[in-house]
């Protein structure tokens, strides 16, 4: 592309950024993506890499696969180390990129509330690396019961707690209690994977926090229906590699999840803006940074107020976010200097508690239960990316619901407790 085009540097390769990538497709503009991986994920679907439902290239693309036609783009696989704003420059581990414009789309990270320490005993779910680490963690916890003669510590292998009530930690703990009662049913001689404990833990007042009240409440009684315990209204105060505590009750528990929370991406520091306490940048209305209005920040780096309530850190505001990025950067380069304000328009809420179970919410519309699930899976399929991606996909599912087969269930890599007894 030559030179004289404008440069417009895309940080994130997520739904926000990928997303404005493809926006300025028809913009005479010169593009570069940065991200750390080679790849876009699907995350709503990463719990299915997590617990063996799924592999991990089926919820995941290629991004110069992705953009291959895009004649306009340069993908850059590395690392930022550095955002001067006064240059318009971004340093990355390899070389310096100088732009016209900046697009920060760069996510969240896991967030302890202070105890970062407790991550290596509860390991969160936002890579294919932190699926990949926990199957590999819950796999091995039924393989080592298997081999314990003690009782209890044979049992603290079969307890798997789940910290945080929301979609991530209900999915994961239903889709425990499958694997659980169906999936390993009859393969083991010893344990018995039937009498594992799976608790799932949430310090409000309610699971699934963001759906409405009633909803929550199937959605809980639907879990119980399945084998999980629901405890409401405790906070964990303290993990280690032999479980968790929950004010002054102690549980043994050789596999602990988190799922509890996130924290903005910590370039998001780097802007030199207000930040709120999550670490999420405050914005202008139109997503571009106070004093700074060719740069742009989207998703869950972005703190977004409307109508009195924060734009939710979910995959469809992520990707509005970006068409709106895009649209933006086109029109401010044709001239069109109109104020554009962004509105997040909200398509609704799901969550699958496991199998025939889930809740949704579009509107004042509500549905739980089979309906809901079937729902569920055909908007998981609409929105991946990849006719190849949807065809396994929908082939795997109907495999595992006929079966009740998890086919990853392949164990690779090394389980550092394996070490430790």
């Amino acid at each position: 592309m030559p030179d004289v085009l404008p440069h417009i540097v895309i940080l994130g390769g997520g739904f926000g950024g990928l997303t404005a990538t493809q926006a300025l497709a028809r913009t005479p503009a010169r593009i570069t993506l940065v991200d750390r991986h080679n790849h876009h994920l699907f995350q709503p679907l990463l719990y299915q890499v997590a617990t063996a439902g799924l592999s991990a290239p089926s919820i995941a693309a290629p991004l110069r696969q992705i953009l291959r036609h895009q004649r306009n783009v340069t993908v850059l696989m590395d690392e930022v180390t550095g955002i001067d704003l006064a240059p318009r420059r971004v340093q990355l581990t390899r070389e310096r990129l100088d732009y016209d414009w900046l697009i920060v789309a760069t996510g969240a990270a896991h967030a302890y509330f202070g105890h970062d320490d407790w991550a290596g005993n509860a390991p969160g779910l936002k890579s294919l690396d932190d699926a990949l680490a926990i199957r590999r963690r819950v796999l091995t916890a039924f393989e080592r019961a298997e081999q314990e003669d003690d009782p209890a510590r044979r049992q603290a292998w079969l307890n798997f707690v789940v910290v945080g009530g929301g979609a991530t930690g209900v999915e994961l703990a239903g889709t425990l209690a499958e694997i659980a009662r169906h999936t390993l049913a009859g393969e083991f001689r010893r344990a018995q994977p039937s009498t594992a404990n799976i608790l799932l833990v949430e310090a409000g007042p309610r699971v699934l926090a963001a759906f409405d009240p009633a909803l929550s409440a199937k959605a809980q009684r639907q879990l119980e229906q399945l084998g999980v315990q629901v405890q409401l209204g405790q906070a964990v105060t303290a993990v280690d590699d032999a479980g968790v505590t929950l004010g002054g009750q102690r549980i043994a528990a050789r596999t602990v999840l988190w799922a509890a929370g996130v924290a903005a991406s910590p370039l998001g520091r780097m802007l030199d803006a207000p930040l709120d306490r999550a670490g999420r940048v405050s914005v202008q209305d139109d997503l571009s940074l106070p004093g700074h209005p060719e740069v742009l920040v989207l998703g869950d780096l972005a703190s977004v107020q409307q109508d009195g309530r924060p734009v939710p850190g979910v995959a469809p505001a992520a990707k509005q976010m970006g068409q709106h990025a895009g649209k933006l950067v086109a029109a401010r380069l044709h001239g069109d200097t109109r104020a554009m304000p962004f509105r997040y328009r909200d398509t609704g809420a799901l969550a699958t508690i496991g199998r025939m179970a889930a809740v949704a919410q579009f509107g004042k519309l509500r549905l739980s239960g089979v309906l809901a699930w079937w729902v569920w899976l055909g908007a998981h399929i609409w929105f991946l990316i990849g006719f190849r991606n949807r065809l396994v996909v929908m082939l795997d599912w109907a495999v595992a619901y006929w079966t009740q087969a998890r086919h990853a269930r392949i164990i690779t890599g090394q389980d550092k407790r394996t070490d430790r007894g």
